[in-house]
C-alpha cells in the first residue's frame, strides 16, 4: 500500500524532467552575454564604429544617459579622424581595409548607491594589431555623477600610507598573476619593468573599481583591470587583479567601512 504522501512513479518522472528543464534554462540564461543597447554605429567602407551600452544600466537614474553622451562624443572624434584619413590617403584603406572602432560600457559591480562600471575600446587603424583599452567608471546614485574612491579612505596623498599600502598590494598581486601566466617577475617589484609603474597615486595605480560581494549590498574590495602593455606585453592581454577590503581595512573612514563587506569572488579570466 503506497504512502499518503508518496507520489506515483509517472508523477515523478515528470517532476524531474520539470526540474531539469529548468536548470537547463538557468544554466542556459547564465551562459548568454548581457542585453546592450547600441546607442550609435556606424559603416562605411573605412569605417565600422558601434558604441554599446549595458541595459541593466538603464535602471540608475541617469548613467545610461551620461554614457551615452560620453559614448557618442568619443564616436564623432574617431568617425572624424577616420574620414580625414580617408580624405587624405585612401592608400590606407587598399585591400577592404577598414578602421574600427568599438566601446562597450559593462555593469560590474553595485553596493549601495554606488555602481562600478567597466569600460572597454577596441580600436583598429592599421598596423599589426588592434588595441583594446579598459577603464573604470564609479557612479554615485544620490549624487548622479561619476565620483572618486577617495571618500572611503581617511586620506589619499601621493605617496603617504594609504596610497603606498595599496600600491603594493596591486602590485603583488599583479607580479602573482605573471608568475602563473609564466612570466618573469623581478624580485624588486618597485624595480620590475612592468610593475614600476604602479606608483603611490591614486591615479597610478591603475583603473580601479569597487569589487562585487557575497554580501548584499556591499563590496568585496577594490579590482583593478590593466590593459594590455600596462602591466606586460601585448601578447600577455589584460590583467584584472582583486584587492580583498580587508586588506587595506585600517586605511578606510567611516564612509569606506560601510561600503565593504564580505568577500570577492576571484577575477574573471579575460578575454
Amino acid at each position: 500500500m503506497r504512502r499518503a504522501n508518496s507520489e506515483p512513479p509517472s508523477m515523478m518522472l515528470a517532476l524531474t524532467a520539470r526540474c531539469l528543464v529548468a536548470a537547463a534554462a538557468v544554466a542556459l540564461a547564465a551562459a548568454l552575454p548581457a542585453a546592450a543597447d547600441t546607442v550609435m554605429s556606424a559603416k562605411t567602407r573605412y569605417l565600422d564604429m558601434k558604441v554599446e551600452i549595458d541595459s541593466a544600466l538603464k535602471r540608475m537614474p541617469g548613467l545610461f544617459e551620461n554614457l551615452s553622451a560620453e559614448g557618442k562624443t568619443w564616436g564623432e572624434a574617431n568617425r572624424r579622424d577616420a574620414d580625414q584619413a580617408w580624405r587624405r590617403d585612401k592608400s590606407d584603406f587598399s585591400d577592404g581595409r577598414s578602421w574600427g572602432f568599438e566601446r562597450t560600457y559593462t555593469l560590474f559591480s553595485t553596493a549601495g548607491r554606488y555602481v562600478g562600471v567597466l569600460r572597454r575600446d577596441y580600436v583598429y587603424t592599421g598596423g599589426a594589431h588592434p588595441n583594446t583599452v579598459v577603464d573604470t567608471i564609479l557612479w554615485d546614485t544620490a549624487a548622479k555623477k561619476p565620483v572618486s574612491v577617495r571618500p572611503f579612505f581617511t586620506e589619499t596623498a601621493d605617496n603617504g600610507p594609504t596610497m603606498k599600502a595599496l600600491a603594493k598590494l596591486i602590485r603583488e598581486a599583479v607580479a602573482k598573476e605573471k608568475k602563473a601566466r609564466g612570466g618573469d617577475v623581478a624580485s624588486d617589484l618597485t624595480k620590475d619593468e612592468w610593475l614600476k609603474g604602479i606608483e603611490p597615486s591614486l591615479l597610478k595605480l591603475g583603473p580601479l573599481v569597487l569589487a562585487p560581494s557575497n554580501e548584499t549590498g556591499k563590496s568585496g574590495g577594490l579590482s583593478v583591470h590593466f590593459s594590455p602593455y600596462a602591466v606586460g606585453s601585448y601578447a600577455e592581454g589584460l590583467y584584472t587583479v582583486v584587492i580583498p577590503w580587508r586588506d587595506f581595512a585600517q586605511y578606510l573612514s567611516p564612509e569606506g567601512r560601510a561600503v565593504f563587506g564580505g568577500e570577492p569572488p576571484p577575477p574573471a579570466k579575460d578575454d
